[in-house]
């Protein structure tokens, strides 16, 4: 799977454009998941030295990304009319995320075990949620 990770308020407070401290088990979940064969890719609104602080610092840590604020590692980064730095990912882990960031272990066992965020509050597997439950209205899942 291709995750795109932020950096500022996920893997460290925001504390921006210092690095603040790391956020609980943050280096160590993204450890798990590269050793697991999951593409990290450092998405991050960092560029210049900033950014090489970033990487640096998670390259401390035993993080090293496969790409950093584009698709693939050869990508060529063009800031012109036609380069989105949006990232194709199967999955963003960020701060700003509609309802905040989950723990990082809360975060490996979505991964981990394929689970939502709602399943894995609820402890309902997917074929649980599929055949026991209602959808009366859009806003009921």
């Amino acid at each position: 799977m291709v995750i795109a990770v932020d950096f500022d308020g996920t893997i460290v407070e925001h504390k921006y454009p210092k690095i603040g401290e790391e956020i609980p088990f943050a280096t160590e979940t993204l450890r798990m998941l590269i050793k697991e064969k999951h593409k990290l890719i450092l998405w991050s609104v960092r560029e210049g030295q900033l950014l090489q602080d970033a990487i640096d610092w998670c390259r401390e840590r035993g993080v090293d990304f496969y790409a950093v604020n584009k698709d693939y590692p050869e990508e060529k980064v063009e800031y012109n009319n036609h380069f989105s730095r949006k990232i194709k990912a199967d999955m963003f882990i960020d701060d700003r995320n509609v309802g905040g960031l989950p723990e990082w272990g809360q975060i490996y066992q979505m991964i981990h075990s394929g689970q939502s965020y709602r399943q894995l509050l609820t402890g309902r597997n997917s074929y649980e949620r599929e055949h026991n439950s209602r959808k009366k209205h859009w806003w009921n899942f």
